[in-house]
């Protein structure tokens, strides 16, 4: 718990419209933050874009691209050259999709837009400081977006030096405690501000992105002491964490918040574990499950979660366990729209594999063929660990792994450890060899056909070590063998 709250506690001030921008959340009032209502949209088409955009102090004949933002990709859009007198035009028949677009002169300029259904606009800055001297005319969207960057340039200074003062500060000093106090009141000046932008322009788009990127209010819990219980409040911060988001504006896919909210949500404010990762993902993919106007966040979160824990790419213990959930879940034929049945098939007997092998599972029990044809069985072996280890005799990463299985076992299997070794994608004589190579004098089976361990310990590179505990559960998978020695110390230990 303690990283995780370490990141709220630093970081709670920062929003996530923007990599450069921050939220305007810090309040003592233990109140939920009611979800935000849902804005009231223009149903009509998008109008042909026509934007100029004249930037002094740019080079004519400069290339310039419209970069726009659609999950956490980024795309050209369109792109021209900067014309003389610092004039960039786009002009186009088909209007670009709603969403946040940055104009890139690039090693010159960097000018963000949000774009809705009004498309016509004119703009005009100094491209040494394109906020401080930005005017649109013709734009509402953008007239409001640089009211508010103006402001946040301006008050940026004063955070900026607050900051700087308050390191060295000792916690508590009448310096600190000073410091802390305007640095609030900035704070509620920023929400001040953006909350009067709001009410005078409910439905606007910009009202919808920058709820969407402002943080939730920090409760503050109390526990029986009278002090603040940070654990509760990290609990509470993430559960308000989404309250500003309309998830029925799929506008917000195509800008950078809610890629950025989703992947902190995910990474920082959940701990790296597979019941944790589970139950946020639950809480949130529960907002847009089953609902036609969410739909596409529900395909958004459901492949951007899955893909981050595949089991290959990840060094989560037992990724497995979080692939199963999202699949067997989400990709589904009746809430998997933007996948063919095959695919889904496919995925599932996937998942379905993985399944019966899930950390703190039973351990499936295994009878396959030994070098003389006899049958053994794993969970005959009475040792009170038990390890499966799951090799191919050509494998580069096996011919690493395996000496240091066997010293393992040297030192370990007079201490309640045993091996039950299984070959995999070899020949008889290549494993019969490989035994006698690497002196495995545990447990070694091989069934040619692989009906013997088919569907029982699911592996996709090898080598994959599984740890089985006395109760016969599986503690641990996906390990190397150095890590073996921790899995059992601490499994004794909460036993």
């Amino acid at each position: 718990m303690k990283p995780i709250l370490i990141a709220v506690l630093a970081l709670f001030i920062m929003g996530c419209n923007s990599p450069a921008s921050q939220g305007a959340s810090n309040t003592n009032d233990s109140a939920p933050t009611p979800a935000t209502p849902m804005a009231v949209r223009d149903n009509s088409p998008a109008e042909a874009p026509d934007i100029t955009l004249t930037l002094s102090g740019i080079q004519a004949g400069s290339p310039v691209s419209l970069i726009g933002h659609l999950n956490e990709q980024r795309f050209r859009a369109d792109s021209t050259v900067v014309g003389q007198g610092g004039v960039i035009h786009f002009q186009r028949s088909e209007p670009y999709l709603p969403g946040f677009y940055y104009i890139l002169v690039p090693q010159q300029a960097v000018v963000q837009l949000l774009i809705d259904k009004d498309q016509t606009m004119q703009l005009q800055a100094d491209a040494g400081d394109v906020v401080g001297t930005m005017q649109v005319e013709g734009n509402l969207e953008n007239e409001i977006l640089y009211q508010n960057l103006q402001f946040e340039q301006n008050q940026s200074p004063k955070f900026d030096a607050i900051s700087s003062q308050l390191q060295g500060q000792q916690k508590g000093s009448a310096e600190y405690e000073r410091l802390t106090a305007e640095r609030s009141a900035l704070i509620q000046e920023r929400k001040a501000h953006l909350q009067s932008l709001f009410e005078q322009y409910p439905n606007t788009f910009f009202t919808s992105y920058k709820r969407a990127g402002q943080n939730p209010d920090l409760r503050e819990p109390k526990r029986p002491d009278g002090s603040i219980d940070t654990e509760a409040q990290v609990y509470y911060f993430r559960q308000d964490f989404w309250n500003g988001v309309d998830f029925t504006d799929e506008r917000l896919l195509r800008t950078p918040v809610i890629f950025n909210k989703l992947n902190r949500y995910i990474t920082e404010l959940t701990a790296q574990n597979p019941d944790s990762l589970r139950a946020a993902t639950k809480f949130l993919m529960d907002k847009v499950v089953d609902n036609e106007a969410t739909k596409e966040y529900l395909k958004f979160f459901a492949n951007w979660i899955t893909l981050k824990y595949e089991p290959t790419k990840t060094t989560l213990m037992d990724a497995e366990a979080m692939y199963v959930f999202m699949v067997q879940n989400y990709f589904t034929k009746e809430r998997a729209f933007w996948s063919d049945s095959m695919n889904i098939y496919g995925l599932q007997q996937r998942a379905e594999e993985m399944a019966g092998s899930l950390v703190g599972h039973k351990a499936p029990n295994v009878t396959s063929f030994a070098p003389d044809g006899s049958k053994k069985t794993l969970l005959d072996l009475k040792a009170p660990y038990l390890i499966v280890y799951m090799y191919n005799p050509t494998c580069e990463h096996c011919m690493e792994q395996t000496p240091k299985l066997v010293n393992f076992y040297r030192e370990w299997k007079n201490k309640g450890v045993d091996v039950y070794g299984i070959a995999l994608d070899t020949d008889q004589k290549e494993w019969t060899d490989y035994i006698k190579k690497t002196g495995m004098s545990w447990t070694n089976v091989f069934d040619p056909s692989n009906r013997s361990i088919y569907g029982k310990y699911y592996v996709d590179v090898t080598p994959e070590i599984y740890v089985i505990g006395p109760d016969r559960k599986i503690i641990a998978k996906n390990i190397k063998v150095n890590q073996i020695e921790e899995v059992i110390r601490r499994d004794k230990e909460q036993g």
